[in-house]
């Protein structure tokens, strides 16, 4: 276990040092804030997702998790990786990265942004994708919305992921996160030479409600969190089950 963990650790330390080394060598030129995040979570549940073609959660077992990102005046770049525990091989070697950037800017009170998201799996086949990002918050109260670009094993080109989320201290320096979210499903399956013929049974539906409580570790920089996660429908029209994370989380400032 413990070389596994050294293993991931390399990965996500070599996925990241190329966009870290931009981020200084920017930093040194313009006025920009640059920070970073490390974690692990017990395991790692994508929107919902209890069951991915029977693989189970995307990580089923503890998942290594961290990244950089980048602000300068309304740009924003940054990337974000996680081991898995599936691959091409089947073994639990599979890695996911994640490179986003995109501009955001203030209206009336209300803060807007859109961008693109890259993923990139190792060991993984016919799993990178690309989203168009767009949000739009006002207050602790948020909505997103992700369209997927392009066809993959996850997704037809067209599906869109939509979240409502809403943030709060409720007591004591314990934090209350609520995400909601909701897909509608592109169902032209046979455009998709990687879905299966007739594999969307629904064209749009509720997908999850995760409920977070976090309180920040002393003044270590570090927070814990337990998230619970009602599953709701995939495109099959399959109910994903319910279950319970844990997280360690630590956030530093380059």
């Amino acid at each position: 276990m413990i070389n596994l963990l050294r293993k991931q650790a390399l990965s996500l330390s070599l996925g990241a040092s190329c966009l870290l080394a931009s981020m200084t060598a920017f930093n040194a030129q313009a006025d920009v804030s640059v920070s970073g995040n490390v974690g692990v979570v017990s395991k790692y549940v994508l929107r919902g997702m209890q069951e991915l073609g029977g693989l189970g959660p995307e990580s089923n077992s503890p998942a290594m998790q961290g990244g950089f990102d980048l602000s300068a005046g309304g740009f924003y770049a940054g990337y974000w990786g996680s081991n898995l525990s599936y691959s091409d091989g089947g073994a639990d070697n599979g890695f996911e990265n994640d490179l986003y950037a995109g501009y955001g800017l203030d209206v009336g009170g209300v803060s807007l942004s859109a961008g693109l998201i890259q993923y990139f799996y190792v060991d993984i086949t016919n799993f990178d994708g690309l989203e168009f990002d767009a949000s739009a918050s006002y207050g602790p109260a948020k909505v997103r919305m992700q369209y997927l670009a392009k066809n993959v094993i996850w997704g037809n080109k067209g599906d869109i992921y939509f979240t409502a989320s809403y943030g709060t201290e409720i007591i004591k320096g314990f934090n209350l996160d609520l995400v909601a979210g909701f897909y509608t499903y592109n169902d032209d399956d046979a455009s998709n030479p990687f879905m299966p013929d007739s594999a969307t049974a629904i064209t749009s539906g509720f997908r999850h409600l995760n409920v977070s409580l976090s309180h920040a570790i002393g003044k270590t920089g570090a927070t814990m969190s337990l998230t619970g996660i009602y599953g709701g429908q995939t495109r099959d029209d399959e109910t994903q089950g319910s279950t319970v994370v844990m997280g360690l989380n630590y956030g530093f400032d380059i």
